[in-house]
Parts: C-alpha cells; sequence; structure tokens
C-alpha cells in the first residue's frame, strides 16, 4: 500500500474516533467531513451551547505533495501526535499553522 492510501486510512481513523467523542454539555455534535478526492479531512463542533449557536473548525489536515499538513488542530492531544503514534514519519506531517520561520524549529517537516 502506498503512503497516500495509508495515510488516508490513519487520519480517516484517529478523526473518526474523535468524531465518537461526546460533548458532555450543550447539544453539540462532532461532525466529520471527508473531500470526495480524499486528501482534505475536516473535523466540524456544531449545535447549541444554551442559546449560542456553535459552529466551528476543530481539525483540518490536507494531504499536499504526500505531506500530511495540519492546518488546524483544536485537540487536548495533538492530531500530530496521534498521526506519529500510528506510524506516520514527523518528516512526514508538516504543521501548517505555524509560521514557516518557525517550522524549521519543531521536530516536523517544512
Amino acid at each position: 500500500m502506498d503512503n497516500i492510501k495509508k495515510y488516508r486510512q490513519i487520519i480517516q481513523r484517529i478523526l473518526t474516533e474523535y468524531a465518537s467523542i461526546p460533548y458532555t454539555y450543550g447539544e453539540l455534535k462532532t461532525k466529520l467531513i471527508i473531500s470526495q478526492d480524499l486528501n482534505n479531512y475536516l473535523l466540524i463542533t456544531q449545535g447549541w451551547e444554551n442559546d449560542v449557536r456553535v459552529h466551528g473548525c476543530l481539525v483540518d489536515i490536507e494531504i499536499i505533495d504526500g505531506k500530511i499538513w495540519i492546518q488546524r488542530d483544536g485537540t487536548e492531544y495533538g492530531v500530530a501526535n496521534e498521526l506519529v503514534l500510528a506510524g506516520v514519519l514527523k518528516d512526514d506531517i508538516v504543521i501548517g499553522f505555524q509560521p514557516p520561520e518557525l517550522r524549521p524549529f519543531v521536530e516536523y517537516a517544512e
């Protein structure tokens, strides 16, 4: 299996697990959205908390040129950590929400 297919499966498994965790307050749900080309993944939170509408992006991941780009990560543990535990090399993970000038100082790809 090539890396892209493997990465797609890993990302989908990790985000599906996150999406299954219920909120303990409000009428909130987590929804996993996967693009038809399978290279874009969004985990969003939506619903109501008291009288306030909630709709926001929790995780945004893209596969670009064979690397996993984490564009947004609102999880407590960190999706990059989950990816590494699942067997993804740190050299294949880009922390896209970090400014480019800081990426050389993190332990992941630039």
